[in-house]
C-alpha cells in the first residue's frame, strides 16, 4: 500500500476525521502500549498516525496557506470589509473568537499529543534499545522522525501565536484536568529546548536517498533544514508583549544571544550542504510541475514534501494556480479538470520585482482563470493568481472534482536551506562570506541561467553586511512566493511595519493615479529602488488576444505553446499578449491588429468612482495596521487606535508594530480557567 494511502488510513484509525479540543482529558491518541510498541509495524503504523495530522485541513491541508499566510508585498488577499472582524487574520484583524485560528491551534497540538504519545510510548517499548543494529536503525529512525514532527507542529504555534503551552510528554497520561493546563512558555526556550532534541535525534536518523518513501518522509537533512529554521526564526526579532498593559500592541525584540542561534542555523544549514545529497537540479517551474503530477525526486530541490493522498487531502493546487468555474457542479471538455478556487493570491506588483531575464517571473505569476468549458478569461484585479502549483498542471482528477488534489506541498526545499545559510553567516560574520556569496549564487543561477549576469549582480551586492542581507530577503522574495514565507522573513528582521507601510501605498498610489496623480507613486518608486516615475508609468492598458467565441458557439483555436516550460496545461486555450506589454508602458500606444484592450489599475476594483477615491478594498485590506477613515485619509493603528498621517515624509523607523500575533482563541481562553492570558491588545 502506498504512503500517502496509509497516512490517510491513519487519518481516520485514529480520530482524525474531526479536530478535537486540546486539553481533553480524554485524549485520543492515547494508545494500547501492548498492542502498537511490540512490533516495528505497529510502530510504523503509530507514526503515520503522527504525520497523518500534517494532512489535516485545518493546518497545512488548507488553513496554514488559505487563512494564515499573512499579507506582505508577495502573498495578497483582498478585503473591502470596512470594519473590525473576528478572523481576517490576513489583513491583521482577529479576535479570540475567530474560528480558523482555533481549528489550527486545536489541529496543532493534537499533532503535537500524537507525537509526545508516540515518542513516550516508543521510548518504553520492550523492543527499544534493540540489540539488533539494523531494527535499531529502524526504531531510531521513527523516533527522529515523530520528533521533528512535533518540532513542526511547535515552529508554527510559536510563530503565529509567540508564547504558548508547551509540553514534551502527553497530556493524556494525565490524572486531573489541572495537569492538562500546560504552563505558557516562552517561545526562545520552546525553540532551545526542540533545537537540542533535535540535534541529539538527527544523528541518527538517516538520508533521504536510504529511506523507502524518499522525501515523503523526513529525513536526516529534514532535521537539520528544522534546526536551522527554528534556530533562524529564535535569533530573529519577534513581537513580545507588555505583561504590564495587556492593551499595548507590544515591541518588536530579539534575544540577547541572538548570535548563539544564528550559529546554529549556519551550522545546520551547512551540514545539509556539505552533505551532498541535495541540488538545484530542475528547473525552478519544473519542481512544482512534477509535484502536480504526482512525480517525486529525493535529491533535488524538494526536503520534506507533505505527501497528500489524492481525492482525500490537501488543497494545494486548489487554492491556487488560476480559478477554474463549473457548470451544475462540472467542468465541460476541454476543461476535465473540475473546479479550482485560485484564492492563495499574489499581489499585483510582485511581477515588477523579478529582473526581466528572471525565469520565475512568468511562470509563477497567472493573469487569466477558465470557464467552465475551458475559455481562459483575463484576470483584471487586485491580486494576480499563484501559479506554482495548479490542478491544471496535472491529470484530471475529474470534472466534477474540487479540493483534495493530492498534490504534495514542498515544507522544506534546498533553496530555503541555501538562503537560510547565507543570512545567517553575513550576521555572524558581520558581512557575506565566500560561502554565504555561493549559496546565493546557487539559487540565483537556476533562477537566470546567465553566469555572466549572475556574478555582476553578486559583485554589487557584497559591499556591505546590509547590502547582502536586502539581497539575499529579496532573493527570498521572488522564490518563495506563496509558500508563506514572507511575513516571517520580515517579521525575523524586523521589517514587516515598514514592508507593509509602502505596500499599501503602492496600492493607494496607483489607484488614486488614475483619477488626478499621486503624491506617493514617486516615494514607492524609490523605495523598489526604480526610477522616480515608474509606478506612474506602468502598463494602465494591455493588449491580448483572447480564445474565439463565436455567435453558434465556442471555436477553440489552439492557441497552446505544447511547451510546459512555457505553459504548464497543454490542453486549453492561452491568453497571449502583446510583446511584454506587461512590463513596459511604452509598448501600449495604438491599436494592434488582433489584439484587444483591457485597462489594468483602473477599473472599480482599484478605482471608486462614486466615491472619488481608491476603492475599499484597497483601503482596507491592510486593515489591523494601516487604512482610511470613512473620507478617505490615511492612518496608521496604534494599539487599537487610527491615527491620521502624512506618508510623504514620514519617519518609517516611528512605525508602530504589525500586530501580526494571534490571539489564543476564546475556547482555551475559558478552559483554561484563567490560566492563559490574551495580550497584544486582545
Amino acid at each position: 500500500m502506498k504512503l500517502k494511502k496509509l497516512f490517510v488510513l491513519a487519518l481516520v484509525a485514529f480520530g482524525f476525521a474531526s479536530c478535537e479540543n486540546f486539553l481533553e482529558v480524554e485524549s485520543p491518541s492515547k494508545y494500547d502500549d501492548e498492542y502498537i510498541f511490540t512490533k516495528t509495524s505497529e510502530i510504523e503504523r503509530a507514526l503515520n498516525g503522527v504525520y497523518a495530522q500534517l494532512l489535516n485541513g485545518n493546518t497545512y491541508g488548507n488553513y496554514y496557506l488559505a487563512n494564515l499566510c499573512l499579507n506582505s508585498d508577495v502573498d495578497m488577499w483582498t478585503s473591502g470589509t470596512e470594519t473590525a472582524t473576528d478572523d481576517s487574520y490576513r489583513r491583521f484583524d482577529s479576535t479570540p473568537l475567530g474560528s480558523a485560528g482555533s481549528k489550527a491551534w486545536n489541529a496543532a497540538y493534537m499533532g503535537i499529543e500524537y507525537a509526545n504519545n508516540f515518542i513516550a510510548q516508543l521510548e518504553q517499548s520492550p523492543i527499544y534499545n534493540n540489540e539488533d543494529e539494523d531494527i535499531q536503525a529502524q526504531l531510531d529512525q521513527m523516533m527522529g522522525e515523530a520528533k521533528v514532527l512535533r518540532a513542526v507542529f511547535y515552529h508554527d504555534l510559536v510563530v503565529l501565536w509567540g508564547d504558548v503551552p508547551f509540553s514534551l510528554t502527553p497530556v493524556s497520561e494525565a490524572d486531573d484536568n489541572k495537569a492538562l493546563l500546560l504552563p505558557v512558555t516562552d517561545r526562545t526556550e520552546i525553540h532551545r529546548q526542540l533545537i537540542e532534541d533535535l540535534k541529539a535525534a538527527s544523528e541518527k536518523m538517516q538520508f533521504a536517498s536510504e529511506i523507502a518513501n524518499g522525501v515523503e518522509r523526513i529525513s536526516k537533512e529534514a532535521a537539520w533544514t528544522m534546526i536551522a529554521r527554528m534556530a533562524l526564526t529564535a535569533g530573529g526579532y519577534s513581537l513580545r508583549p507588555d505583561t504590564a498593559n495587556p492593551k499595548n500592541y507590544g515591541t518588536m525584540e530579539r534575544p540577547s544571544n541572538y548570535k548563539e542561534f544564528y550559529q546554529t542555523a549556519m551550522e545546520y544549514a551547512g551540514k545539509v550542504i556539505e552533505s551532498g545529497t541535495h541540488t538545484l537540479g530542475k528547473p525552478f517551474n519544473k519542481v512544482f510541475i512534477d509535484e502536480c503530477n504526482y512525480i517525486v525526486t529525493s535529491n533535488d530541490d524538494p526536503i520534506f514534501e507533505i505527501p497528500f493522498a489524492k481525492n482525500s487531502t490537501g488543497s494545494i493546487g486548489y487554492i491556487h494556480g488560476p480559478s477554474g468555474a463549473v457548470y451544475e457542479g462540472a467542468s465541460v471538455a476541454p476543461n476535465i479538470w473540475g473546479a479550482s478556487n485560485g484564492g492563495a493570491c499574489l499581489s499585483a506588483f510582485y511581477r515588477f520585482f523579478f529582473d526581466p531575464a528572471d525565469k520565475r517571473r512568468d511562470f509563477v505569476n497567472g493573469l487569466w482563470d477558465y470557464t467552465y468549458d475551458g475559455i481562459p478569461n483575463l484576470r483584471n484585479h487586485l491580486t494576480v493568481r499563484n501559479n506554482k502549483w495548479s490542478k491544471f498542471w496535472g491529470p484530471s482528477l475529474g470534472a466534477e472534482s474540487a479540493g483534495n488534489t493530492g498534490i504534495n506541498y514542498p515544507l522544506m526545499r534546498y533553496a530555503d536551506v541555501l538562503l537560510m545559510y547565507a543570512e545567517a553567516a553575513n550576521e555572524i560574520n558581520e558581512g557575506p562570506t565566500a560561502e554565504a556569496v555561493e549559496a546565493l549564487r546557487q539559487v540565483r543561477m537556476r533562477a537566470f541561467g546567465d553566469a555572466a549576469k549572475v556574478e555582476e549582480y553578486l559583485a554589487e551586492v557584497q559591499g556591505s553586511k546590509e547590502d547582502f542581507l536586502k539581497a539575499v530577503l529579496d532573493e527570498r522574495k521572488l522564490e518563495f512566493g506563496g509558500e508563506n514565507m514572507r511575513w516571517r522573513d520580515l517579521v525575523r528582521n524586523n521589517l514587516y511595519s515598514e514592508v507593509i507601510f509602502y505596500s499599501f501605498l503602492r496600492y493607494f498610489g496607483v489607484a488614486e493615479g488614475m483619477s488626478s496623480g499621486s503624491m506617493y507613486t514617486e516615494m514607492v518608486s524609490v523605495y523598489d529602488g526604480k526610477a522616480e516615475d515608474f509606478y506612474d508609468n506602468i502598463p494602465y492598458h494591455i493588449y491580448y488576444k483572447p480564445t474565439t467565441v463565436e455567435n453558434d458557439g465556442v471555436t477553440h483555436t489552439n492557441n497552446n505553446p505544447q511547451n510546459v516550460d512555457i505553459y504548464p496545461n497543454t490542453t486549453l486555450d492561452i491568453i497571449e499578449f502583446y510583446p511584454n506589454c506587461l512590463y513596459q508602458s511604452e509598448l501600449n500606444t495604438g491599436q494592434y491588429v488582433d489584439y484587444e484592450l483591457a485597462d489594468f489599475f483602473v477599473n472599480s476594483s482599484w478605482y471608486d468612482e462614486g466615491e472619488g477615491m481608491p476603492s475599499t478594498s484597497i483601503r482596507y485590506s491592510f486593515y489591523g495596521f494601516m487604512r482610511t477613515d470613512a473620507v478617505g485619509r490615511i492612518g496608521i493603528v496604534k494599539n487599537g487606535a487610527l491615527e491620521t498621517i502624512n506618508p510623504v515624509g514620514y519617519d518609517v523607523a516611528q512605525l508602530p508594530v504589525v500586530r501580526y500575533i494571534l490571539p489564543y482563541p476564546n475556547d482555551v481562553i475559558q478552559r483554561g480557567g484563567g490560566v492563559y492570558k490574551n495580550y497584544y491588545g486582545y
